[in-house]
């Protein structure tokens, strides 16, 4: 809804007009698309415009430079490149080249991979002042030093994402050589860092301040204790360090105020030792040790005043609020309150920023290690940590704890993807509108990690509700059309998770979501696997209700979908594309969609293709698709064109020992073709009777359900009923026609017994090989077998006493009472050709009362009111001259009171249909 309201913009620029009370904005305050066109945006002041660049993307950035001349001389001024963030991008040594010339103000950079750190080299940055770099496994000692020697005036060098293991003592020994100004160094997964190298640090950084050597297997505990100047160091995740020496050196470092040995075997003693022998320390971080816990845990720390121990079971946020307590008593004991000392007490707030990076790190790497014994630790104080983090100005901190938070929710645990518990402490402490809030910053890096928090907790339907009913799916609807693939990867993993739950598909639908999902299938390359799968996997949710399946047709998804299934080389995103196609191909009130998918150039092609796949789920979804594809009759037939038949049959030959879903689709695809006689006739010559049979002994009631549906089918044809009998089908079918707990089953393999032995058995025999199975078997005593069974099941739908009372007294009470005592619903939906139902009206008239019987109850199915083929199966009957051998067989007196009793039932459905029809 708009307002329409008068708005002065005189704080936009000089010369800007009051935009007059026809003008509208949003609701939310922003401009309207019109009023904003008629704006000259050159003639702003050039801070204004400085202003709005900072806060575009550098894609954006450069496209917006590229509008005019104006905004090409702002786009390069200085202050605009002092820092950027690579980490979303391809950066290699092509891209460095081009953005040398605008890099030579450049003083702070984030990057992603050793191609961008080797490509840092060709920047002409000789003025950077920190690199922060993530997912460098491969980063070796060569890269480090000429990145550090041709950046001499380095201030911060983090890479501790990941470990870097690759890196050793010559990398940091170049660091030290080469960077004197070095505040900060923090290095993870480095294997040895030996004393030369810390020594070189303590000899030629002198202004070094915070030192990290994370996730190392060795570091010279002594060496560390000649970095006099240091006021942070932190060694969490350190193997093999000794801890009595350690505990001795350190505390001797005269400017220590911090000190984080998270994730370490520290001892309860060394902990002691450490905040009674160091004079200046003030918080030491002691998380997720499990020594210091083991020994710690009935024994009570008594902490100086003045210091601070975090630990997993301290009230952490209690513990940090005391640092303030002089000026923050009235302020709540959280890490804000650090946050308002700092224009009076800068040491404070080097403190409290260093506590949230620390803590954050170590939050992370808890929640990826997963341990079960924390799950008290998550409940009571660690999902509020992480909240109170994602509330930090630091960027850095806040990314990591909302990579935390959708990490921390993940378990191992096959049945609950997610904890919920932990999910509903994140939404009961307002993690959903915080959440929220970061994935609208313009930062991109905060962006994707709050998405992606977001995905993972709307698993739990409870936080799907809460993250809908404030807007959520708007927020990552808009996300989702980001040009950065590491938010729109994240936002359509959010959106798939929410389209879930039924109750979110049209909030999708309405905010834009399909268009959106199926915009990034056109928009990213087909190596971006993640964000492909994403995309196929909202959109086969959505595709599985009617009105969005519409809405993703219209969209464009058909043709989006197709391509992905031909063309993707990743099974998982082929997997998703070729469910959604199943999907939108469902049978339902209208078919448009299924032939849509149909005539797609290439669909049925490519899903026939893919069920020769060796990923067992994506064989599963093209078969489920080529399943519901069979419904329609010009797709039957180019499925059989496009190789259907071979690929189904072989798929049906090989699947003994899959899953259940993979067994019942195979059987369910052939079910679909074969209602094509002519179909049903190559499928039996491409040897697809056999499997068929073997999918009916399933115990599996969804199995044998599609696989008696298939040979009801293929029995129609003498040739295929004669490979049944061969191939040991008769047992089979009379074992489900006795004992499935299917009434379908039971139904579809009675029939297909009928068509066996209709009468065309003589015709079979003479057929037979002289030598073939046939002639070991007896026939007759075969077919009495098969129509006693076929009898006790059309019995075990009412009672010889029921019968009579019909057969006397027909009334509609009485009627209505046996034909819904013999409903089958199921049976309702199949839909019969000509030649079925003709099949069925000259079993009417053959001398086996028993084919009679079971003629009359399969056409009864076929035409209760209410079922969706029931008026045209009405009809088919008429053309037949069903009715006339209905009344005859009624009033017969030898008839079988069965027999009559369906027939009086079949004539009032042709009634009630014609009435109907009328």
């Amino acid at each position: 809804m708009t307002r329409r309201v008068k708005r002065k913009l005189s704080h936009l620029g000089k010369g800007v007009e009051n935009v007059d009370s026809n003008s509208a904005i949003s609701d939310g305050g922003g401009l309207h698309l019109e009023t904003i066109s008629d704006l000259d945006w050159t003639t702003f002041p050039d801070d204004a415009v400085i202003q709005l660049f900072s806060y575009l993307n550098y894609r954006d950035r450069a496209s917006l430079s590229s509008t005019c001349r104006t905004f090409r001389i702002i786009g390069s001024s200085p202050c605009l490149w002092e820092s950027l963030d690579l980490r979303p991008h391809k950066f290699d040594i092509e891209t460095a080249v081009s953005l040398s010339f605008r890099s030579k103000n450049l003083r702070k950079l984030k990057f992603r991979g050793t191609e961008s750190a080797d490509a840092i080299i060709r920047l002409r940055a000789r003025g950077l002042r920190e690199i922060s770099g993530d997912s460098c496994w491969d980063i070796a000692d060569a890269t480090v030093s000429v990145i550090a020697a041709r950046h001499e005036m380095l201030e911060s060098i983090q890479l501790t994402s990941n470990a870097c293991e690759r890196i050793s003592t010559d990398a940091i020994k170049a660091i030290a050589l080469c960077c004197p100004k070095l505040r900060r160094l923090q290095l993870s997964g480095v294997r040895e860092v030996s004393s030369e190298a810390i020594n070189l640090l303590a000899r030629h950084c002198g202004h070094l301040l915070d030192v990290a050597f994370m996730e190392s297997d060795a570091v010279d505990e002594v060496a560390l204790g000649n970095l006099t100047s240091v006021q942070f160091l932190s060694v969490a995740g350190t193997r093999n360090l000794k801890w009595g020496l350690a505990s001795e050196v350190w505390s001797k470092l005269p400017k220590l105020a911090g000190l984080d040995v998270s994730r370490t075997d520290i001892s309860l003693s060394s902990v002691r030792r450490l905040l009674s022998l160091s004079g200046n320390l003030k918080v030491l971080v002691v998380l997720n040790c499990p020594t210091f816990e083991s020994e710690a845990n009935n024994d009570t720390i008594h902490v100086r005043k003045g210091k601070i121990l975090l630990t997993i079971f301290n009230d952490n946020l209690k513990a940090i609020a005391s640092l303030f307590a002089e000026t923050t008593q009235n302020e709540g004991n959280t890490v804000t309150c650090g946050r308002k000392l700092k224009i009076r007490d800068r040491s404070m707030d080097e403190k409290v920023l260093w506590i949230e990076w620390v803590i954050s790190h170590s939050l992370l790497r808890i929640a990826e290690l997963n341990r079960k014994e924390l799950d008290a630790f998550w409940l009571k104080q660690g999902a509020i940590l992480l909240l109170h983090l994602l509330q930090s100005s630091e960027e850095d901190v806040r990314e990591r704890a909302a990579a935390a938070i959708a990490t921390f929710v993940i378990i191992d645990d096959e049945n609950a993807p997610i904890d919920s518990r932990r999910a509903e402490a994140v939404m009961q402490n307002g993690g959903i509108q915080l959440l929220l809030d970061s994935a609208e910053s313009f930062k991109e890096g905060l962006q994707s990690e709050a998405a992606k928090a977001i995905a993972n907790l709307s698993v739990d339907s409870k936080v799907a509700k809460a993250v809908a009913e404030i807007g959520g799916i708007k927020i990552l609807s808009n996300l989702a059309r980001s040009l950065n693939r590491m938010v729109a990867e994240e936002a359509a993993g959010g959106l798939w998770n929410l389209s879930v739950g039924e109750e979110h598909k049209g909030a999708i639908v309405e905010a834009g979501g399909i268009k959106a999902l199926v915009d990034l299938i056109y928009k990213w390359p087909s190596s971006s696997d993640g964000v492909l799968e994403r995309a196929a996997g909202a959109l086969a949710n959505l595709a599985s209700d009617d009105k969005c399946s519409l809405e993703v047709v219209i969209a464009g998804g058909v043709h989006a979908l197709v391509m992905l299934a031909k063309s993707c080389k990743f099974e998982g995103v082929q997997e998703q594309a070729a469910r959604a196609l199943a999907n939108l191909a469902a049978p339902g009130d209208s078919n448009d969609n299924n032939t849509a998918v149909g005539k797609e150039a290439g669909a049925l092609e490519a899903l026939v293709q893919l069920t020769y796949s060796q990923h067992e789920g994506l064989r599963h979804e093209a078969a489920g698709a080529l399943w519901n594809l069979s419904f329609d009759d010009e797709n039957r037939e180019a499925i059989a064109a496009a190789g259907g038949i071979v690929a189904l049959v072989s798929l049906a030959q090989s699947c003994s020992n899959s899953s259940q879903g993979l067994q019942e689709r195979a059987a369910g695809a052939l079910w679909g073709l074969s209602v094509s006689e002519a179909i049903s006739v190559a499928i039996g010559q491409a040897g697809g009777v056999a499997p068929l049979i073997a999918l009916a002994c399933s115990d599996v009631t969804d199995v044998h359900e599609t696989a008696a549906g298939a040979l009801w089918n293929l029995a129609f044809n003498p040739g295929n009923a004669l490979r049944i009998v061969e191939d040991g089908g008769v047992p089979v079918l009379i074992r489900l026609c006795t004992s499935s707990p299917s009434k379908m089953a039971r139904f579809m393999a009675a029939l297909a017994l009928a068509y066996v032995f209709d009468g065309r058995m003589n015709d079979i025999e003479q057929a037979a090989p002289s030598e073939g199975v046939l002639k070991s078997l007896d026939i007759d005593r075969v077919k009495k077998i098969a129509l006693r069974h076929i009898q006790s099941f059309v019995h075990s739908f009412s009672t010889s006493q029921t019968f009579a009372t019909v057969v006397s007294s027909s009334t509609r009470t009485t009627l209505t009472r046996v034909a819904e005592a013999a409903r089958i619903p199921e049976a309702g939906l199949l839909r019969c050709s000509a030649d079925e139902i003709g099949r069925f009206v000259a079993m009417l008239r053959n001398q086996s009362s028993i084919l009679k019987a079971c003629s009359a109850f399969a056409l009864l199915q076929f035409t209760m009111p209410g079922g969706r083929h029931s008026g045209h199966h009405a009809s088919l009957l008429h053309d037949a001259g069903a009715s006339r051998i209905l009344r005859a067989t009624a009033a017969a007196a030898t008839a079988p009171i069965e027999t009559k009793v369906f027939a009086k039932i079949l004539l009032r459905n042709l009634e009630h249909n014609h009435s109907e029809a009328s």
